[in-house]
């Protein structure tokens, strides 16, 4: 096996403004948590932005309840380059 060097590439990084959107709308997150029928801890992790995985299902649920797109939530940032 041959010893090869990778550059590590800087790709941005994607933030989550769910808090934003829920405190404009004056919603707590038990409130959301039970409107899209998920467990608290999962808006939580949106609520504070520490999603590791994005789900569809739970993107789609919350859009419809906060009467928003998946681009109001979800932001891509370019990060400076090195």
């Amino acid at each position: 096996m041959e010893n090869r060097l990778y550059a590590l590439v800087n790709y941005g990084h994607i933030e989550i403004h769910l808090k934003e959107l829920m405190d404009a709308q004056q919603i707590s997150r038990n409130a959301l948590a039970r409107a899209i029928d998920t467990r608290f801890e999962v808006i939580d992790k949106w609520y504070k932005g520490n999603v590791e995985k994005i789900d569809a299902d739970i993107l789609a649920r919350i859009c419809f309840v906060l009467q928003c797109t998946p681009q109001d939530i979800v932001k891509y940032k370019k990060d400076a380059p090195d």
